[in-house]
């Protein structure tokens, strides 16, 4: 899986390497962290383009982003989509979470599902946050989902 910086540079190490790294030196300048992970998708004709960030948060001191994107030309309702979406995060978030336990950086899974039942995200609220807290994550829908909504919004528009 290729994983690459905001400014557009490929990521040669594993992910996993990498995020550690950054813990290790954002956390030796005296930075506490918080990691929230999210997914978004946009669909473009007969294309879905998916982006899952991991952000790494600076407490009061911003933050940066890892982002790996893909594309399917499976053809799916907007339930099935918000759960893929879902199902990549955690996917994500399972693979780093071991190593965050490590150094206690605190976790979240964001899924740009909103909590407004007009809508039609909606519709996969409730299985999105089952799937995500029986996963043992903390779970963020919108409109506090930033991870999701902003940062990947930003990179699939």
């Amino acid at each position: 899986m290729t994983w690459k910086k905001f400014s557009g540079e490929i990521i040669q190490s594993s992910i996993l390497e990498e995020v550690e790294n950054a813990i290790i030196r954002e956390t030796e300048n005296g930075y506490k962290l918080k990691v929230c992970i999210g997914t978004d998708s946009q669909v473009k004709g007969a294309v879905t383009d998916f982006a899952t960030v991991i952000v790494l948060l600076r407490e009061h001191h911003g933050g940066f982003m890892y982002i790996h994107q893909e594309k399917s030309s499976q053809q799916v309702s907007i339930k099935e989509r918000m759960l893929m979406e879902v199902q990549k995060s955690i996917e994500t978030a399972y693979s780093i979470c071991d190593l965050l336990d490590i150094y206690d950086v605190a976790l979240e899974v964001h899924a740009d599902i909103n909590t407004s039942p007009s809508f039609k995200s909606n519709k996969a609220l409730n299985d999105a946050m089952g799937y995500i807290l029986s996963m043992g994550f903390i779970f963020k829908a919108k409109p506090e989902a930033f991870a999701s909504s902003t940062c990947a919004d930003k990179m699939v528009h």
